[in-house]
Order: C-alpha cells, then sequence, then structure tokens
C-alpha cells in the first residue's frame, strides 16, 4: 500500500510540477508587458546604394558582356579617376556605361578604316575635337576625367536619365544606345567602389 500511495502522490507531484512549466512560461508571459520588434533592414557598408546608381531604373532592354581582366582593370581606373574627381558613384556608372557602348571597356588605338574618324581610348574620344592628344586620351585616367569634365558642365546631369546626360557630353550618332548598358554598369560599380 506505500507503494501505491507513494506512485500515487509522486505522480500527482509530477503532473503538478509539468503543469507550473506548462502554465507558469504563459502566465508570466501575459503578465509582461508587450514590446514591438522594429525590423532593422540590413545594409552592407560596402556597397553602394542602388537608389545612387541607379536613380531613374534601367531604360530599355539591357545587355551585359563577360569582361575579362583587362576590361576590369579599365572599370576600376575609371572608378578611381571618378572617385579623384570627387564625383559620386553615379558620375562613375554613366562613365562606365558610356564606355561599355563606345569601347566595351577596351583601351582602343587607332583602327585603321575600322576607326570612326580619329576616335581613340575607352570613351572613343577625338583628338581632333580637343579631347587631347592620342597619348592622353588612351590613358583611362586623362579620359575619365575629360568625360567627367564634360559631364560636370552639362547642369542637372545627376538626375538625367544615364542615356541623355553620356549623350550630351558624347555627341553620338546613336544616342539612345547607352541606356542598355545601365545594369551592367552600376553592377560593377556596386562591386568595385569601395575595393
Amino acid at each position: 500500500m506505500n507503494t501505491i500511495i507513494r506512485k500515487s502522490v509522486l505522480g500527482i507531484a509530477g503532473l503538478a510540477f509539468a503543469g507550473g512549466l506548462a502554465a507558469g512560461p504563459l502566465n508570466h508571459h501575459d503578465a509582461t508587458p508587450a514590446t514591438a520588434l522594429t525590423p532593422v533592414a540590413a545594409v552592407q557598408a560596402d556597397k553602394p546604394d542602388a537608389g545612387k546608381l541607379i536613380p531613374h531604373g534601367v531604360q530599355g532592354t539591357q545587355s551585359r558582356i563577360d569582361l575579362n581582366d583587362e576590361q576590369t582593370a579599365n572599370a576600376k581606373a575609371i572608378i578611381a579617376a571618378t572617385k579623384k574627381a570627387g564625383l559620386p558613384e553615379r558620375a562613375a556608372v554613366i562613365s562606365i556605361a558610356t564606355s561599355l557602348q563606345e569601347s566595351k571597356l577596351e583601351n582602343l588605338g587607332h583602327l585603321g578604316e575600322k576607326n570612326d574618324h580619329d576616335s581613340l581610348g575607352l570613351f572613343q574620344q577625338r583628338p581632333s575635337s580637343g579631347w587631347g592628344t592620342p597619348e592622353q586620351i588612351t590613358d583611362p585616367e586623362y579620359a575619365t576625367l575629360a568625360f567627367e569634365k564634360g559631364l560636370k558642365q552639362v547642369d542637372g546631369w545627376q538626375d538625367m536619365p544615364l542615356t541623355q546626360a553620356a549623350q550630351t557630353v558624347q555627341v553620338s550618332a546613336y544616342p539612345d544606345a547607352y541606356a542598355q548598358w545601365e545594369q551592367q554598369a552600376a553592377d560593377i560599380v556596386a562591386q568595385h567602389w569601395n575595393n
């Protein structure tokens, strides 16, 4: 009989303990004032804000090419020159998109009969149009600074669609062609701006 009573008492005590664990935290939770959880946006400090890179969204069908080491080095040189000029990430996006259209980020020398007049370098700038000497405009830093000097002279370039800003500087026969490179240019700037 002692064994039956002891088992009954222990069983009841066990149920009371288990019930207390189950009910205790619930009761405690109900008595504690609820605090609102505020979602926190994760910001990756090493990437520029996408809104600064493409403030108007991309326009039209986008093109993309795989970059080799030389093209990547030229993109990095454009970014470095943009920083040297004290210009924001958007200027680098416009510059790289322009170079993607003009030369596919290749520092082109004179192409003989395939050449568009005397166009040279990353931006296909022409010595005869006053961009500089052939040696200067085939220097990525010089060419970028020359392009961005022209960009800074365009009132409101920061708020223009990319193709309009680029065309105002370049005066191309294909003014809408720059827009197709905006996403890739923004991706390149996002990847290399803080490197």
